[in-house]
């Protein structure tokens, strides 16, 4: 896949606002991702990253961290943040979603009551099992690309997408928020 041209203007619209922020943090080791199979929750029956909303006082790193550790009973290793995805839903939802990619793992990760994992070649993605805009912004995290997308849906079906890459002075959202 050839990298997107880097764009002068960014995905996110300055004036959107979430209504909450949320997280996803995928490992990719050794040719293979780890999804997970989502059991509840939006986006249950698909595969995604672990992850979910970030508490209150909670960075989103550790968000990330706590919501991997609950959905998989493993810990990832030094995860670096990669992306953000606007993410919204025309009946009313609004997300931004932090993204986190690690490069390994402690532990093997588990099924739990949350979720199922499971690795698939990152040349054979199951992007039919999937959300929509995952096809368009996933290959920019596989490939270790900073990368900034938002996305809008009516119910599940994807009605807008767009995504760029970061270059190395352009900056992702305040941790803060």
């Amino acid at each position: 896949m050839q990298p997107r041209p880097l764009a002068t203007e960014r995905p996110i619209p300055k004036s959107w606002e979430p209504d909450l922020n949320a997280t996803l943090l995928y490992i990719v080791r050794e040719g293979e991702i780890l999804l997970i199979h989502k059991k509840r929750g939006l986006g249950a029956g698909k595969l995604n990253g672990a992850g979910g909303k970030v508490e209150p006082g909670e960075s989103t790193i550790e968000a990330a961290m706590r919501e991997f550790q609950e959905e998989l009973r493993a810990r990832p290793v030094a995860p670096r943040k990669v992306g953000e995805v606007g993410f919204e839903v025309l009946s009313g939802m609004s997300i931004l979603i932090h993204v986190f990619r690690s490069d390994a793992l402690e532990g093997e990760p588990v099924e739990t009551s949350e979720a199922t994992p499971v690795w698939a070649p990152v040349d054979d993605i199951p992007y039919d099992r999937m959300w929509e805009d995952d096809r368009h912004w996933l290959p920019h995290l596989i490939e270790d690309r900073r990368f900034e997308a938002y996305a809008r849906f009516e119910g599940d079906e994807m009605v807008h997408c767009r995504v760029v890459c970061l270059s190395d002075t352009e900056r992702l959202r305040p941790e803060s928020l």
